[in-house]
């Protein structure tokens, strides 16, 4: 029974811990021009982790609306700043929707929460041709729940930085 338990416990802490492995629900990031994520480098106000953490990867919708909130706009001017400074990156946006409809509704409607960001991005001076989009629905939920406050986590856009030349 002791061994048991202990194979348990380890089976248990080793499941836990890859829980905040996010790559595989699309939220990797890279660590900067070369990839690499040092510690320091989001103090470095050209870093994808600066970009991620300071300026703001992502930004929230109402229910059932792709259309920006001013505080949306706001992160959004930040990261049209930041990515005119930083003319090496170019963005996949992915559209996010919560679990609430059909799967083919949160698909379309993430594809509209994408292009709206991808829309005002380039009215504030980022060519189009930095810029992809991409709709994942409802089926990369970051909060998993069926209340408010995972459902509103889950209604976003997320600009995902890529470093390099075209899309």
């Amino acid at each position: 029974m002791n061994t048991f338990l202990k194979l348990t416990l380890l089976v248990t802490v080793l499941g836990l811990s890859a829980c905040g492995d996010n790559r595989y629900f699309g939220d990797a990031r890279m660590g900067g021009a070369g990839g690499a994520g040092g510690a320091g480098e989001a103090l470095d106000p050209n870093s994808v982790a600066y970009f991620n953490e300071t300026v703001g990867d992502r930004v929230l919708f109402e229910v059932d609306q792709s259309t920006l909130t001013a505080e949306a706009r706001g992160i959004l001017d930040l990261q049209a700043d930041w990515m005119l400074r930083n003319m090496e990156y170019r963005a996949v946006i992915e559209g996010h929707a919560d679990e609430q409809g059909t799967r083919d509704y949160n698909l379309a409607l993430g594809a509209r929460r994408a292009a709206a960001v991808e829309a005002y991005l380039v009215s504030r001076g980022i060519t189009s041709d930095r810029l992809r989009t991409i709709s994942y629905g409802k089926e990369r939920p970051l909060a998993i729940c069926s209340e408010e406050s995972c459902y509103s986590q889950n209604r976003r856009a997320v600009t995902v930085l890529e470093a390099g030349s075209g899309v």
